[in-house]
């Protein structure tokens, strides 16, 4: 009887993929537990109780949960409205943090909101604004998607405009885009010859923002660290010890010692931390995880009956998980040191927020694919005026 009660509220308050529902409670789960432990440094050296940070976070992540519950109960086809308004607004924002921005660990990402006095990543909500956008642009251009002036120029102004604001403070952040507009416009059947141009466009953009970016220098000396042979970097060098003293079980909860080491154990390299503790179980254990989640995400490119809620599922899907893999490569060696965090596991406030809510509309697209009282919006979204 309690567990068809259950049942009955999960699937009136639950709704869409259960499976995403399923992976995205495992890593709120795995969270928890991982930042617990790797804040105990950080605790001991501001002389605060570790179980503060422990609150911080699980409120954060309850935050973040709920703008992914609030979310998928809105129909996605009104985020293609919502993304142009969003757009516009980013860019001032990325602007503004670009001469203007906060600087947190040697990084000028966060805008100051005043009178609560918290910090906002801007770069977050305007790669939310341009995936959803640019999945609505495709949609509505699959019947001219060869034109190159009616609607190639849109996409491609609306992609260099973000990509390259978000690259003079964060570079990876911007590639990680980049490489999501790529795949989107890939399965959006924009002709190769064009993804080539844009390709160009990037790489240019790239080398601008290496040369006049607040972190060029920073992104410079880290590739090249990557790249010599000769001597690892500090971070790199802790997180392979990390890596490799995890063995196969890990040393247990709460027992890693390169917390003490690590820069940022709890964000950036969280998943050195995970080895260490849960070994290459919990670290196999949470990419499986990422996967399963890309898998049922990319789903919605064949199951959605409309070309914009499987781009739009398929390219928050991909770019969630492809920062996940960035970050786990970044800790393996696979990969020059970002200051990526590790999707809906590490510490941070704009991150869960904006996970959260790409999460929600992913779960939104799902929805839609079996929800019969969505259809009478269907025509009145299908018939909605151009983006730009």
């Amino acid at each position: 009887m309690m567990m068809e009660k259950v049942k009955q509220w999960t699937d009136k308050h639950l709704q869409g993929d259960p499976v995403i529902w399923m992976v995205v409670f495992a890593l709120s789960l795995i969270s928890v537990m991982v930042v617990y432990s790797a804040t105990g440094t950080l605790a001991f050296k501001h002389m605060t109780n570790p179980e503060t940070y422990l609150v911080n976070h699980t409120m954060l992540l309850i935050l973040g949960l709920g703008a992914m519950w609030i979310a998928h109960k809105i129909d996605y086809r009104y985020y293609s409205r919502l993304s142009r308004f969003a757009l516009w607004v980013s860019v001032p924002l990325l602007v503004y943090t670009f001469t203007n921005g906060a600087t947190i660990n040697d990084a000028s990402r966060w805008i100051v909101i005043p009178i609560i006095n918290k910090t906002f990543q801007p770069s977050d909500l305007a790669s939310l604004a341009l995936i959803t956008s640019l999945a609505s642009m495709l949609a509505k251009r699959q019947q001219n998607i060869d034109s190159f002036k009616e609607s190639l120029i849109p996409i491609l102004i609306w992609s260099g405009v973000i990509c390259g604001l978000i690259a003079l403070t964060n570079l990876s952040s911007a590639i990680l885009l980049f490489a999501t507009c790529m795949l989107l416009m890939f399965i959006g059947r924009v002709p190769i010859k064009y993804l080539a141009m844009l390709v160009f466009v990037g790489c240019l953009a790239g080398v601008i923002a290496l040369e006049f970016g607040v972190r060029g220098a920073t992104a410079k000396s880290r590739i090249e660290s990557f790249f010599n042979e000769e001597e690892v970097g500090y971070h790199a060098k802790h997180g392979f010890i990390a890596v490799a003293s995890g063995g196969i079980v890990g040393k247990g909860p709460g027992k890693s010692t390169q917390r003490n080491i690590l820069p940022a154990p709890f964000s950036d390299f969280v998943y050195a931390i995970i080895i260490e503790e849960y070994g290459m179980t919990g670290g196999v254990t949470v990419l499986l995880l990422y996967l399963i989640l890309l898998y049922r995400g990319m789903k919605g490119v064949s199951n959605s009956e409309q070309a914009y809620g499987g781009l739009l599922s398929a390219g928050l899907s991909f770019a969630i998980v492809l920062q996940a893999m960035v970050n786990m490569g970044v800790v393996v060696g696979l990969g020059p040191v970002t200051g990526l965090p590790l999707p809906l596991i590490s510490m941070g406030g704009t991150s869960l927020l904006f996970t959260g809510f790409s999460l929600g509309i992913i779960l939104s697209v799902s929805r839609g694919q079996t929800d019969d009282e969505w259809g009478t919006v269907a025509h009145e979204i299908k018939n909605e005026p151009r983006i730009i």
